[in-house]
């Protein structure tokens, strides 16, 4: 199997995974949705598992080098905090809690793998982010950042959680955004907010 076979078989699983979560996708499911045989999926995955795994992997580098784009690309910590919101809403838009839940769930590996990249790449990089506004003082110099930055990373598995915002009454996106809102606020100082609000304005304009 190419790595574009690969790479499509990757793809078809997480467009129907969105769509439904992941235990109720058969291998069937992705090989008819993709109009190839299991055999030819089987030919590199060895099952369901394995092809979540590699989704999980996948996934987690494109985060990586999406979120250090944005670090590279901003000019201060506030940028990047409104870049980060941007993508945050591409991203959100788009999960079905019930992913999080089904990977959490029934493959114990893959979320282990995102409770890592969680604990190391976003924590050290959101106590950098941090570190760096209170040295252009944008953020508050009275802030831990170790705590802040678990603070802030944990709450976003928080807001998939359905048995705190079931998705029938709320809007994931929504209630990511109100969380982020409230961080974002919460932690920047009023030479932060000023221009937090700037962003913001040219944004929505």
């Amino acid at each position: 199997m190419s790595n574009g076979q690969i790479d499509r078989v990757i793809q078809g699983a997480e467009d129907l995974f969105l769509q439904a979560g992941i235990k109720s996708v058969t291998m069937d499911d992705i090989a008819k949705h993709l109009g190839m045989s299991k055999k030819t999926i089987y030919h590199f995955f060895s099952d369901k598992n394995d092809l979540v795994m590699a989704l999980v992997n996948k996934k987690i580098a494109d985060d990586e080098c999406q979120i250090l784009k944005i670090i590279e690309d901003s000019s201060n910590v506030i940028e990047e905090m409104i870049n980060m919101m941007k993508t945050s809403e591409e991203i959100f838009s788009r999960i079905n809690p019930i992913v999080v839940h089904d990977l959490q769930k029934y493959h114990p590996e893959g979320w282990a793998i995102f409770q890592k990249f969680k604990a190391d790449f976003l924590v050290k990089t959101l106590e950098d982010l941090l570190t760096k506004g209170i040295a252009q003082g944008f953020i508050r110099p009275e802030l831990d950042v170790k705590i802040l930055a678990k603070m802030r990373v944990n709450q976003v598995e928080m807001g998939f959680n359905q048995s705190i915002f079931p998705v029938t009454q709320f809007s994931t996106w929504k209630v990511q955004y109100q969380l982020l809102e409230h961080f974002n606020y919460g932690i920047c100082t009023i030479k932060g907010h000023k221009l937090l609000n700037q962003y913001k304005n040219i944004n929505n304009n």
